[in-house]
């Protein structure tokens, strides 16, 4: 997996922790001064925010895990795979398409930078040159050849 990107989820996780663990407490602590905490809508409030962070902090905590699990070295050369530049022939424009295949968290289309669980990302892993591939896109479909790929261990540094 990405350093890049680890290292950034887990800078979130401790922004979490610290938030959960010294600011939000503190916060309740001022709602509940406030008086009667049956009708005390800034105490609920603060309340609810701290459910919605301990949600989302075990979330990001679980997807770090997942991600640290991804052994990139056992991910097969000649096929579509995370971290793969994939060029491709689009056969209804006629013009060649060069895309990064990333984790959600490194998606930006803006620089071809596409998530593996995107409708384009699904479609093209496991995919070998010469393959074609038909995509299913709001838009409608469209059709690929696969013309160029280039695995993880040769992208790492772009990550």
């Amino acid at each position: 997996m990405t350093k890049k990107l680890l290292a950034r989820l887990n800078e979130d996780l401790k922004e979490l922790e610290i938030e959960l663990k010294s600011k939000l407490p503190e916060e309740i602590k001022k709602a509940a001064a406030l008086g009667d905490l049956s009708e005390n809508a800034e105490y609920e409030a603060a309340l609810d925010r701290q459910r919605l962070l301990q949600s989302k902090y075990r979330s990001l905590k679980n997807r770090i895990n997942e991600i640290a699990q991804v052994d990139v070295s056992r991910l097969p050369k000649d096929q579509v795979g995370y971290g793969a530049i994939v060029t491709v022939f689009d056969v209804d424009t006629e013009k060649e398409i060069t895309y990064q295949l990333v984790m959600p968290e490194d998606a930006d289309a803006k620089v071809s930078r596409i998530s593996i669980s995107s409708p384009i990302g699904k479609s093209l892993m496991g995919k070998r040159v010469d393959d074609e591939v038909r995509v299913a896109i709001p838009s409608g479909s469209k059709t690929f050849e696969i013309v160029e790929i280039t695995p993880y261990a040769a992208t790492e540094m772009n990550l």
